[in-house]
């Protein structure tokens, strides 16, 4: 891991007045130049040829006397492949450019994470050793974390012949690097007819299989809490709640809204669903549930400090799914900025909104603590 001296080193460096924030172009990308912009900041984009007109045409920025008028996208680079950032010359570049860059889930997907740990030398805003707990199956993964705080989880299944009941098994998609092999199963025998049949049509393979986690089935609706957490607010705990939102997935959502009948019909490769997420919405939850999400971010955050120091800095989204009995089980933890805040970009949270009495979403959030931690000469205690 790189030392934390190195980056304050890199920082001391920059230009405080022109302070740029960054970004790989994928994921939560608009959520965070759209905050950044909100606050005064020029954004800088890192694309991919093939999938970068969203931001450099689509969403460029146009200002007039210095204030973005349309777009969010001030400036770009255009890489062959994301992994290119890493080299020697380009982060020259981005230290040069004053560049605070915020880490998203496809920076942890197209990098790898032993090179983001030592040799990325540029100053990230938030936690960058709590991006490898997101890992399942490392040794210190967030099913650890979650356990060292006490917080609830779906139970695990070890052996496959004990599914006595509906579970779901969660793996990686063999094809689509980013997303998932999920399936589930209430018997022995279904989950071998459907892993058959999803490695014969090379959505997992045997490998991935052996590897899977195997949980029982949280029957309830799932709420993504979109929290962030400051170091920089002594006045208040310091975990604040910014959104909820909810998935789309594909072909999850279709199945799902086919009569019974129809789904009986459908061929074997129809038949399993897969959990491709390709969308978001917004969400709140009953006030009387509130104080048991806030409990949980909590214990999460102290775990985070005893386990992961310095802690969580910044946005942070527990995936929790809530049953029959409001109850809650955490069944996935980003330790960085969700993939569902572009649904509130511009508009807001409906909490982030009402704690900060306008509109806040968790890119503006973002910003909205670059710029107190540069105004109080505390970018140190943001950066990792």
């Amino acid at each position: 891991m790189i030392d934390r001296e190195i980056i304050f080193e890199k920082i001391k460096g920059y230009d405080l007045d022109d302070v740029k924030v960054g970004v790989l172009a994928s994921h939560s990308a608009l959520d965070v130049a759209d905050g950044a912009v909100e606050e005064g900041f020029r954004t800088m984009l890192y694309c991919q040829r093939g999938r970068e007109k969203t931001y450099t045409r689509y969403f460029k920025a146009i200002r007039e006397n210095g204030r973005v008028i349309r777009g969010v996208v001030d400036e770009y680079v255009v890489y062959d492949k994301f992994e290119e950032i890493m080299g020697g010359k380009e982060q020259e570049k981005i230290l040069a450019d004053n560049i605070l860059f915020v880490p998203n889930r496809s920076f942890t997907s197209y990098i790898k994470l032993d090179r983001i740990e030592n040799d990325f030398a540029v100053p990230l805003v938030g936690s960058r050793n709590l991006l490898r707990s997101e890992e399942r199956g490392q040794e210190k993964d967030y099913y650890w974390l979650l356990e060292k705080a006490g917080l609830p989880y779906p139970e695990r299944i070890n052996d496959p012949e004990d599914i006595d009941e509906l579970v779901v098994v969660k793996l990686h998609h063999a094809k689509k690097k980013l997303e998932r092999g999920f399936f589930t199963a209430a018997s022995y025998e279904e989950y071998k007819e459907k892993s058959r049949g999803l490695i014969k049509q090379g959505v997992i393979t045997e490998d991935l299989l052996k590897n899977a986690r195997i949980e029982r089935y949280i029957i309830g609706p799932v709420f993504n809490f979109d929290f962030f957490s400051s170091p920089l607010n002594e006045d208040t705990c310091g975990i604040e709640l910014l959104g909820v939102d909810w998935r789309f997935e594909t072909s999850l959502d279709g199945h799902v809204r086919l009569p019974a009948q129809q789904q009986l019909t459908l061929n074997e490769k129809q038949r399993v669903p897969e959990y491709t997420v390709c969308g978001h919405n917004s969400a709140t939850v009953r006030e009387s549930l509130l104080d048991g999400a806030f409990e949980l971010a909590e214990k999460y955050a102290k775990a985070t400090k005893e386990y992961y120091k310095p802690g969580i800095i910044g946005p942070f989204c527990l995936q929790t799914c809530v049953d029959k009995d409001n109850n809650f089980f955490i069944y996935d933890v980003a330790p960085r900025i969700g993939g569902g805040t572009n649904v509130h970009m511009s508009v807001g949270h409906a909490y982030g909104n009402t704690l900060w009495r306008k509109n806040v979403s968790t890119g503006r959030r973002l910003a909205m603590e670059i710029k107190r931690a540069i105004e109080t000469d505390r970018l140190e205690e943001i950066v990792t």
